[in-house]
């Protein structure tokens, strides 16, 4: 069995050495192709034992990342960004765990994305089809997919990024992401795509009307459709207006009888309970219980990394919301006992909550 590395990378000689490094040990040939670099990141490749090739850029990812592929001989191509980096696995296991199903499908990495925020870095997780059998190719000018129907079926290679922290490249996609949704108005991915990058550029009421289009359009079975529910809502909530409300109050409650067994989807409805509670005390005092039940629901279901989603929403987040609910409602000895479970997972707002407390 072969397996072989695939990229494509411009500029990253940052993270080029690492990434190599990494996913050297499980590949057999590792092909790099560079898109008009013009900083170390060919001496790179080149010293880590990669096969540098170079295509001229034309504004479409697929068309670079099928250049790419054309030149492998693997019977598996392992395609990866230079900011990603594969955790340490044998070999050996990994040829055995390709080999124990028949078929064509798409090996599907566990991936955890570092970013930045307000109280410091988050991480969110999601499964992306990464190791392809010989054959499959990409379509889509941007955020591009494996072509053809195939099952994504998770394998164990876990995937590190951290990209978000260095630079965001949303201004870059945006106008492929517009183009695209323009080209293909009734696919309701793009216009996911489309809606979530305005929002990482906190264009938040702009990205509205994506996210409704993303909505209507997607279907239950699509793997992309939970996390996008989550985040339209997590929109409507940044707009805060009293339509907003109404507009995600709705999307709670189609939603629940499907998501309710997801903890990202509980935690976001907490969030849409006090904010709902805040917006009129007197109307809506009836569901201050739901806070409680929410973020109590979260630490039932627990950290599941394999459903993607926003690590924390499960454990940590998830009590120090409930810390602060019981903060803010007089019970100071619940409060402390889910800010210390909170701390305890090494969480900077828990311990700061805490000396406030003692």
């Amino acid at each position: 069995m072969k397996i072989n590395l695939v990229m494509i990378v411009k500029n990253e000689e940052r993270s080029l050495g690492r990434c190599l490094e990494a996913a050297r040990p499980l590949v057999d040939r590792m092909i790099v192709v560079d898109t008009g670099s013009d900083d170390r990141t060919r001496a790179i490749a080149e010293k880590m034992g990669a096969e540098l090739y170079s295509f001229t850029w034309i504004d479409d990812f697929s068309a670079a990342k099928n250049f790419a592929l054309d030149q492998s001989d693997g019977d598996w191509n392992l395609v990866l960004d230079a900011d990603e980096y594969v955790r340490p696995y044998k070999r050996r296991d990994l040829e055995r765990v390709l080999a124990s199903r028949e078929g064509i499908w798409l090996g599907g990495m566990l991936w955890y994305n570092s970013y930045p925020e307000e109280d410091g870095i988050s991480v969110s997780t999601s499964i992306l089809p990464r190791l392809l059998p010989k054959g499959v190719r990409y379509t889509g000018r941007i955020h591009e997919q494996p072509e053809g129907a195939y099952p994504c079926c998770q394998i164990p290679l876990e995937v590190d990024h951290d990209g978000y922290l260095y630079t965001d490249k949303g201004e870059r996609n945006l106008p492929y992401l517009r183009l695209e949704a323009q080209e293909h108005p009734e696919d309701g991915y793009y216009q996911f795509q489309l809606a979530s990058t305005l929002r990482n550029l906190r264009r938040q009421e702009e990205s509205l009307p994506y996210f409704r289009g993303f909505y209507r359009l997607s279907r239950r079975e699509e793997s992309y459709r939970a996390g996008g529910v989550v985040l339209y809502l997590y929109t409507l909530l940044d707009v805060g207006t009293m339509e907003c409300l109404s507009e995600a109050g709705a999307v709670v409650e189609r939603e629940e009888p499907e998501l309710g067994g997801w903890s990202d989807f509980c935690f976001v409805c907490g969030l849409f309970y006090m904010k709902r509670v805040l917006s009129d005390v007197e109307r809506y005092m009836g569901l201050l219980p739901k806070i409680e039940y929410c973020y109590k629901r979260c630490l039932e279901l627990g950290e599941r990394p394999e459903l993607g989603g926003v690590v924390g929403t499960g454990s940590f987040k998830a009590a120090y919301n409930l810390g602060a609910w019981y903060e803010v409602s007089g019970q100071k000895d619940l409060a402390v006992r889910y800010y210390r479970a909170a701390a305890k997972a090494g969480y900077g707002p828990a311990k700061e909550r805490l000396k406030e407390c003692r």
